[in-house]
C-alpha cells in the first residue's frame, strides 16, 4: 500500500512538471509569431517599391537598346565620316605649318646673304662674316629636315660657298696687308745669310679716328676667327715666325734684332756683328726673344677676338693666346735644346753661378705671361733651368762617355810605359784604426821612406800590390784617368749627380768590356804585339778596379760612402778578357810552330840530305818565329808573363821534337848525330828568346832560368844524352829508375829508343831487362 502510494506520488510529480514544459514552449512560440507579423507588414511595403523598381530598370534597358540600336546605324557613320575630315584637315595643316616655315628659313638665308654682301661692300667685316655664319646655320636647318629634300638646297649650298670664299678671299687681301713678309730668296733656309735679308713689316698701327668702333685689325681678325680660319693664319705666320725670326736669334748668337717703328708701319730687320762668341747665353737671348714679342704683342697680338665655344673666359681670348698655343712648345725645344743645354755647367765648381740663368729664365716666363703669350701653368723653361743638377749630371755622362768612347776607338798601339812608382793620384786613405770615416790619414802615419810600419820589424815594400812594369795604350790610361777624374767631380755633387757619375764610370768600363773586342777583333787577332797591349790593358783596368771604388768612400758624405760604390765585381770579367785575348794570340803562335815543325818530315832518316835540310829548316824557322815574337813582346808584356809565354812556346816546340824522334823505329849512328845536331841548335838559340829586357846584361838571369819557364828542357837535354849515349851510359842515367833519365821518360819510352839506335844484341837485351 505503501508502495502504490510513492508511486503514484511520484507520478504526480512528473506530470506537473511535463505540463509546466509545454506551457513554456507554448508562450515562447506566440512571441515569434508576433515577431513574424511585424516583420512581414514592415517587409511588404520594401518589397512592393522593388518590384516597381524592377519594372523601371526593365523599361530603362528597353529605352537604352532602342538608343543602342539607332547609334549603330545612324550616329556611328556620321562619327566616322567626321574623323576621317578631321585627320585630313590636320595632315594638311602640317603640310602648310612646314612649308610656311621652310620658307621663312629661304627668306632667312636669302636676308643673310644680302646683308653679308652689303656689310662686305661697307667692309664691315665681322658683321659680314656673322651673317654668312647665321646663313650656314639657316641651311644646315633646312638640311636637316628629313623627307623634305629640295633641288634648291643644293643651289644655295652653292651660293654659300661662293660667298665664304669671296668673304675669305677679301680677308686674305687684308690680312696681307696687315702683314708683310719679305724673304730670302732661297725659302727655307735658316742660315745666317739668308736670315739677315728677312723683314717683317706690320701695318697694324691703331688709327687715328676715334669714331671707328672697332680698329681695322681686330675686325680683320675676329672675321677670320668667326669663319673658322683664323687658327690657319695664325699657324702659318707662327711657322714664319719661328723660322725665320725666334730660331734664328736661338741659333745665331750674331744675330740682332733691329726694330723699326715708322708713321704707319712698323719694321722688324736684323743685323749681324762681326765680333760675336761661339755660342749666346741664355741671358742674351731671353732679350732678343722678349724684345721681338713685346713689338708683336704692341702691333699685333694684343687683340681681344671671341671665340665662342672654346672653354675659356667669357669666350674671349686674346691673339697673343692663341699664337702662345700654336708655337711655344716648339719656341721652347728649342731653347731648351740650343740655348739652355749648352749653358749647362761641364764643371760642378760652376753650379753656383747658374743661378743667373734660373732667375734669367723666370724673368723671361713672367714677360710671357704678361703679355698672355703664355698660361699661367706654363713651366717648362723654367723646370728644366731649376732641374740643373740632374741635367749636369746627363751631359756630365754624355761628355764622359763620348771622350771614353773616342779613346776606347783610337789605335792600341800608341804606348806608354807603367812602372811600379808611376800611378795615378790618389786621395789619401783614412787611418783605419781611428773609426772616424771621414778624418784623413795624416802624414806623420808614414815613414819617411814611404812603407808603412806595421807594429813590427817587417815592413812592406813600397812597390807591393804594384803593377809590373809593362806597356799599356796610352788611351787606356786616359780612360782610367777620366774615371778617377769623374769620381772626383762626383764627390762634390749632389747625391743624385753623384749617382748618376758613377754609373756613368761603370758604364765607361762596361763599354770598354764590350767594345774594344769588337772594334779591334781584326787587329787583335792577327797582331801579337796588339794582343799583349791589349791584355796589359785589361790587367791595368783590373788593377784600379780592385781600389777604385774604396779610394773615393771617404772623401765626402755623399752617397759613395755607404760603401756600396765599389768596381770589385768587374775584375774578373777584364782579367779574363785579358787573358781569353792573349791565349787566343798564343794558340795561333802554338799553331805555327807545329805547322812549321811538320814540314820536318818526322825528323827521320836525317842521313838523306834532303830530309836534314827540311828538318834544319824547320828549327830555324819555329826559332826565327820566337825571335820575332820576342821582339814585338819585349819592353811590352810584364817580365814574368813575358818569361811564361816564350817558355811555353818553345815548350811546345821542344815537346813535339821529343815526341817525333822518340816515335822513330830505327835511328842509324849517322841520323844520331843530325839528330843531335839539330837538338843542340835548339838548346843553344833557345834560350836567347829569354831576352823580356831591353838592357841585355839584364836578360842573363832569364836566360840561365829557362827550366823554370820550359817544362820540357831537361827532358830535351835527357834526349840529347840518349843520342850520344852508349847502352852503359844510358842504363847508368837509368839507375834502376831512379836517375835523371826516369824523370823525364817512363820505361816504354826508354826501351823504345834503345830499340831504334841499337842493334839488337845481348847487351841491348841486358839493358833493356834493366830498364823497368
Amino acid at each position: 500500500g505503501s508502495l502504490v502510494a510513492a508511486v503514484l506520488a511520484h507520478s504526480g510529480r512528473l506530470d506537473k512538471e511535463h505540463l509546466g514544459a509545454r506551457v513554456g514552449r507554448l508562450s515562447r512560440r506566440g512571441e515569434v509569431c508576433t515577431m513574424i507579423n511585424k516583420k512581414y507588414s514592415e517587409f511588404l511595403p520594401s518589397m512592393q517599391s522593388a518590384e516597381d523598381l524592377v519594372a523601371q530598370v526593365e523599361g530603362l534597358a528597353s529605352n537604352i537598346d532602342l538608343l543602342k540600336a539607332g547609334i549603330e546605324n545612324e550616329v556611328q557613320r556620321d562619327l566616322n565620316v567626321a574623323v576621317a575630315e578631321f585627320t585630313e584637315l590636320k595632315q594638311q595643316l602640317e603640310r602648310d605649318t612646314l612649308v610656311l616655315s621652310v620658307l621663312k628659313k629661304l627668306q632667312e638665308f636669302d636676308t643673310t646673304i644680302k646683308e653679308c654682301n652689303s656689310a662686305l661692300l661697307e667692309k664691315q667685316y665681322v658683321t659680314a662674316a656673322q651673317q654668312l655664319e647665321q646663313a650656314r646655320s639657316t641651311l644646315r636647318s633646312l638640311e636637316s629636315r628629313r623627307g623634305f629634300e629640295l633641288k634648291i638646297l643644293k643651289a644655295l649650298g652653292t651660293e654659300l660657298t661662293v660667298q665664304t670664299q669671296n668673304m675669305i678671299y677679301h680677308l686674305g687681301e687684308e690680312w696681307q696687308k696687315l702683314i708683310v713678309w719679305k724673304l730670302p730668296p732661297s725659302k727655307g733656309s735658316s742660315s745666317l745669310e739668308a736670315v739677315v735679308l728677312s723683314e717683317l713689316r706690320l701695318h697694324t698701327v691703331p688709327p687715328q679716328d676715334e669714331d671707328t668702333a672697332v680698329p681695322p685689325v681686330a675686325a680683320v681678325l675676329q672675321a677670320l676667327a668667326v669663319l673658322g680660319e683664323l687658327h690657319s693664319k695664325l699657324k702659318d705666320f707662327g711657322q714664319l715666325l719661328l723660322q725665320y725670326i725666334l730660331k734664328p736669334l736661338i741659333s745665331h748668337p750674331s744675330l740682332e734684332p733691329v726694330p723699326e717703328e715708322q708713321a704707319d708701319v712698323f719694321i722688324l730687320r736684323f743685323r749681324s756683328q762681326e765680333l760675336a762668341l761661339d755660342e749666346s747665353s741664355p741671358m742674351e737671348v731671353f732679350d732678343k726673344i722678349k724684345l721681338v714679342f713685346e713689338v708683336l704683342h704692341k702691333y699685333l697680338l694684343n687683340v681681344s677676338l671671341e671665340q665662342p665655344g672654346e672653354g675659356r673666359k667669357e669666350g674671349r681670348v686674346t691673339l697673343a693666346e692663341l699664337l702662345g698655343e700654336l708655337i711655344w712648345e716648339e719656341l721652347s725645344d728649342c731653347l731648351i735644346h740650343n740655348c739652355l743645354v749648352n749653358s749647362i755647367p761641364t764643371n760642378s765648381s760652376k753650379l753656383e753661378q747658374y743661378k743667373e740663368v734660373i732667375d734669367s729664365t723666370e724673368e723671361f716666363e713672367k714677360a710671357l705671361k704678361r703679355m698672355q703669350f703664355l698660361k699661367e701653368d706654363t713651366t717648362a723653361l723654367l723646370k728644366y733651368a731649376c732641374n740643373v743638377d740632374s741635367h749636369f749630371a746627363n751631359k756630365k755622362c754624355q761628355d764622359v762617355i763620348m771622350a771614353a768612347r773616342s779613346l776606347m776607338t783610337s789605335e792600341i798601339h800608341n804606348t806608354v810605359k807603367i812602372t811600379p812608382d808611376s800611378s795615378i793620384a790618389l786621395p789619401e786613405l783614412p787611418d783605419p784604426g781611428s773609426g772616424d770615416h771621414l778624418k784623413v790619414l795624416r802624414p806623420s802615419n808614414l815613414l819617411h821612406n814611404g812603407t808603412v810600419n806595421l807594429g813590427s820589424e817587417s815592413r812592406l815594400s813600397p812597390f807591393t800590390l804594384c803593377l809590373p812594369t809593362c806597356r799599356i795604350s796610352s788611351s787606356v790610361q786616359q780612360l782610367v784617368e777620366l774615371a778617377y777624374h769623374t769620381l772626383l767631380e762626383a764627390t762634390a755633387s749632389t747625391d743624385l749627380c753623384c749617382v748618376q757619375l758613377f754609373d756613368c764610370v761603370r758604364n765607361i768600363f762596361q763599354l770598354f768590356y764590350e767594345v774594344v773586342p769588337t772594334y779591334h777583333r781584326e787587329n787583335l787577332q792577327k797582331l801579337p804585339q796588339l794582343a799583349a797591349i791589349h791584355h796589359n790593358n785589361c790587367m791595368y783596368i783590373a788593377h784600379h778596379l780592385l781600389t777604385l771604388g774604396h779610394q773615393f768612400r771617404y772623401r765626402s758624405t755623399s752617397v759613395l760612402s755607404n760603401g756600396a760604390a765599389t768596381f770589385v765585381d768587374l775584375v774578373p770579367g777584364f782579367r779574363r778578357l785579358g787573358m781569353e785575348c792573349f791565349l787566343a794570340q798564343m794558340r795561333v803562335q802554338k799553331g805555327e810552330i807545329l805547322e812549321r815543325l811538320s814540314s820536318a818530315r818526322n825528323f827521320s832518316n836525317m842521313d838523306d840530305e834532303e830530309n836534314y835540310c827540311a828538318a834544319n829548316k824547320a828549327i830555324k824557322q819555329v826559332l826565327h818565329q820566337l825571335r820575332r815574337l820576342g821582339m814585338v813582346w819585349q819592353d811590352v808584356l810584364p817580365v814574368n808573363v813575358y818569361c811564361k809565354a816564350m817558355g811555353a812556346l818553345l815548350n811546345t816546340a821542344l815537346a813535339e821534337i821529343v815526341t817525333r824522334i822518340a816515335a822513330l823505329e830505327d835511328i842509324s849512328a849517322e841520323d844520331a848525330d843530325r839528330l843531335y845536331s839539330l837538338c843542340r841548335i835548339m838548346v843553344e838559340e833557345g834560350p836567347q828568346v829569354f831576352t823580356p829586357l831591353l838592357e841585355g846584361d839584364k836578360n842573363k838571369k832569364y836566360q840561365e832560368e829557362v827550366p823554370v819557364y820550359v817544362h820540357k828542357w831537361m827532358t830535351f837535354k835527357e834526349l840529347m844524352i840518349i843520342l850520344q849515349a852508349n847502352l852503359q851510359e844510358i842504363v847508368d842515367q837509368w839507375a834502376d829508375g831512379k836517375g835523371p833519365l826516369a824523370e823525364e821518360f817512363s820505361a816504354a819510352e826508354v826501351k823504345s829508343l834503345i830499340r831504334a839506335l841499337f842493334q839488337n844484341t845481348e847487351r841491348r837485351a841486358a839493358a833493356l831487362a834493366k830498364i823497368k
